[in-house]
């Protein structure tokens, strides 16, 4: 059973109450089963007269009861577990960071948890069932009849014993299926969101067709998952039938030699399918449960990374302290040093790396570019110092304290980031400039908001909006254009006054001349003060900086001084 699964069950005591109450629905249901069958035995033999027949009614109507609340507890109990694992699971995504496919995580969150009901509400009860009935069972056939006793007793473990040969191989299979999966929704996610930009590019038929071999690969891993299910069911229905073959024939033919009475055997016919019943469903059951199971693992992979300790320091170091923010607090007297040491990025699922051995140093207040190709790891880097991302080699420094033991929510007040695609939310324009401020939008003082604005030069087109600043802006600000977009994710890093580090990944692509004259006025107007790390394409941004570095490839490439001033 999941270890993790059952501790938050535990944990939630809603899901806790249901649990335990299906399970006791699930094993009285089992246990009722002694009952029926010694009063039907006593009823065909004669034993009993034919008034039983109504306590065997009523028998038979509280297994059915029985499993009418086993069915609405287990429903009950899958729907809070899963309540459960998607407020860790969103609780995450704030921690998480770009590295993480958005798409991945909704299929995780959405298709992956939805099918751990028939693990919750199929296997868990089957292993109860399995736990307690076959043993009430054997003992009551030693009881009546030793013989077909040690029949059972020697060919049950057969059917657990099968059953985890085969299921070793579903659990290799399954977890191939989900990861095809995610796959699949991860990228069937990613391309619609970027349809208008495929379409204008001409690419859509080319992602269609990678679409298809995606979903391919899922067909063939669903496939295989189904192959070895059938399987398991050939092996596990094989084994229990010759089971009972075996207890059957000498059953009968003792019945015909008059060494055992017509009750008695009848007894033993009625208990010993019993006995195997609970392991077959257990094996059936399990191999639904599986595509649950590698969802769930996912989900605590994703909610509980592995922790890395220090050997130094007893800090938490890696994806733990840099996505929850634990660690020393970060000193904020002043524009800090950055000192990347031999860092090195991989990202999961990549052999190349973003960067390679990088080493630079970042003085306070220094204004550098980033410039290379597309892919060089420009973005990587700046992943790197939001804390998004930890290095796989290598160490990152502010004012010679190791990022990775840094309170990475102090670290973070002290930067200003305005990324190249601005995110603009549902909400009104103060809104969304207000999300810069350290105090949130709704402690953000209006005057606070119009100055950002103004110096960020928002003012300008803000006036023009129906309800100016009120003005309710579209799905990731449709109604704007891309330098007014931009011009909003400027007016955010504004509203941060106090911020002492400033982090641009090339926030004049895609403009027009004006757009961009604007967007560059403000930044030099933002930079002023802080330390500043631009990537950049544009001639008019590399201006701004006092020293230009290039990667290409994940690798630094020798410095050279900026058009705009002198390499220091």
């Amino acid at each position: 059973m999941h270890r993790d699964l059952l501790r938050l069950a535990r944990a939630e005591r809603s899901v806790r109450v249901h649990l335990a109450c299906c399970l006791a629905a699930a094993v009285g249901a089992g246990l009722l089963v002694l009952v029926q069958a010694e009063l039907l035995a006593g009823v065909l033999s004669g034993r009993f007269a034919a008034a039983v027949l109504l306590p065997l009614a009523l028998v038979i109507a509280c297994r059915g009861l029985l499993g009418w609340a086993q069915g609405v507890l287990a429903g009950r109990a899958a729907t809070a577990l899963k309540s459960a694992l998607r407020r860790l699971l969103l609780g995450r995504v704030e921690g998480l960071g770009p590295a993480y496919r958005s798409g991945e995580l909704v299929t995780l969150a959405g298709r992956g948890l939805d099918a751990l009901d028939p693990y919750l509400t199929g296997y868990l009860p089957a292993v109860a069932v399995a736990g307690v009935v076959p043993l009430a069972v054997v003992v009551r056939l030693f009881v009546a009849d030793l013989a077909t006793a040690v029949i059972v007793v020697l060919t049950l473990p057969l059917i657990p014993i099968f059953g985890a040969l085969v299921g070793w191989t579903t659990k290799t299979v399954t977890e191939r299926q989900w990861r095809a999966l995610a796959r699949l929704g991860g990228h069937f996610l990613d391309v619609v969101r970027g349809l208008p930009t495929l379409r204008a590019f001409g690419r859509a038929r080319y992602q269609a067709s990678v679409i298809r071999e995606v979903a391919e690969a899922h067909r063939a891993a669903t496939m295989r998952t189904l192959r070895v299910a059938f399987l398991s069911s050939l092996v596990l229905e094989l084994v229990a039938s010759l089971s009972l073959a075996l207890v059957a024939v000498p059953v009968g033919l003792r019945l015909l030699s008059g060494s055992l009475d017509l009750r008695t055997a009848l007894l033993v016919l009625l208990l010993a399918p019993e006995a195997y019943l609970p392991l077959r469903a257990m094996g059936t059951r399990f191999h639904a449960a599986m595509e649950g199971v590698a969802a769930a693992d996912e989900v605590f992979a994703v909610v509980n990374p592995q922790q890395e300790t220090d050997r130094e320091t007893g800090q938490e170091t890696g994806p733990v302290a840099a996505r929850t923010g634990t660690g020393r607090s970060a000193p904020a007297v002043g524009p800090p040093e950055i000192r990347l040491e031999d860092v090195t990025v991989r990202y999961p699922g990549r052999e190349e790396t973003a960067l390679d051995r990088v080493s630079l140093v970042i003085r306070p207040g220094e204004r550098v570019a980033i410039v290379g190709p597309s892919g060089a790891g420009k973005s990587t880097l700046l992943h790197l110092l939001l804390g998004f991302v930890t290095p796989s080699e290598g160490r990152v420094l502010a004012d010679g304290t190791d990022l990775a033991g840094l309170d990475l929510d102090e670290w973070r007040r002290r930067l200003a980031f305005v990324p190249q695609r601005p995110h603009l939310f549902a909400t009104s324009v103060a809104d969304n400039i207000a999300l810069g401020s350290a105090d949130g939008p709704l402690n953000t003082d209006a005057a606070v908001i119009r100055a950002a604005a103004e110096a960020a030069q928002v003012a300008e087109f803000a006036g023009a909006l129906p309800q100016g600043y009120d003005t309710p802006l579209g799905e990731r600000g449709a109604n704007l254009s891309a330098g007014q977009r931009q011009r909003v994710a400027l007016a955010r890093a504004f509203c941060r006054p106090a911020a002492q580090v400033l982090l641009l990944d090339e926030p004049t692509a895609r403009l027009d001349g004006r757009s961009e004259a604007a967007i560059v006025a403000a930044t030099r107007r933002l930079a002023e003060g802080r330390t500043a790390i631009i990537v950049a394409h544009r001639p008019a941004m590399i201006d701004l900086a006092d020293r230009v570095v290039r990667l290409d490839g994940g690798a630094l490439v020798p410095q050279v001084p900026a058009q705009g001033g002198e390499a220091r």
